[in-house]
Parts: C-alpha cells; sequence; structure tokens
C-alpha cells in the first residue's frame, strides 16, 4: 500500500509541475512589479504568479513550524507543571497517611 501511495504522490507531483509548464507557456507577456520604492524587471506573469505561491507556502511552513515549537514548548512546561503538583499530591497523601 505504501508503494501505491509513492506512485500516487508522484504521478500528483507531476500532473502540478505539467499544469504550471502549461500555465508559464501561455502567459509569456512581461510585466514589472512596481513596489513603493522600487521596480522589478520584467518577467512573465507565470513567473510571478508561481513565485508567490512559493513565498506563500515556504510562509506557511515557517509559521506552522513555529507554531509546533510553541506548542510543544509549552506542552513541555505543563508536563513539568503536572509532575510537580503529582508529587505535591503524594507528598500531602503521605502527611495525611502519617497524622491518622
Amino acid at each position: 500500500m505504501a508503494g501505491f501511495q509513492k506512485v500516487l504522490l508522484i504521478l500528483l507531483v507531476l500532473f502540478l509541475v505539467l499544469v504550471a509548464l502549461v500555465f508559464s507557456l501561455n502567459n509569456q507577456m512581461a510585466v514589472s512589479l512596481n513596489f513603493l520604492l522600487f521596480e522589478t524587471q520584467p518577467h512573465g506573469v507565470a513567473v510571478w504568479i508561481i513565485l508567490s505561491f512559493v513565498i506563500g507556502a515556504l510562509i506557511g511552513v515557517l509559521i506552522t513550524m513555529l507554531a509546533t515549537v510553541r506548542t510543544s514548548v509549552s506542552r513541555r512546561n505543563l508536563e513539568k507543571r503536572l509532575a510537580r503538583t503529582e508529587q505535591a499530591l503524594e507528598k500531602s497523601r503521605a502527611q495525611n497517611d502519617r497524622t491518622l
């Protein structure tokens, strides 16, 4: 089953590359982007669109990684706090057993 998934994934990637290639070949008109302080070299519309998708994907991965690290740090802190609380509870139970 894992081999089938790999083949399916490879076919999907090849299909997406083919779609991007056809898209870029059909959108050859060169445009330059004008930002506040500078203007870029003229490139095809497809280059700008594909570049924006790639940059967006990279930013999404970065944000996801930061959120994952933040969650794991929080989980670790909560696990330590839980362990301290359980130790305090056991200590309190031991003291209560001695007083009875």
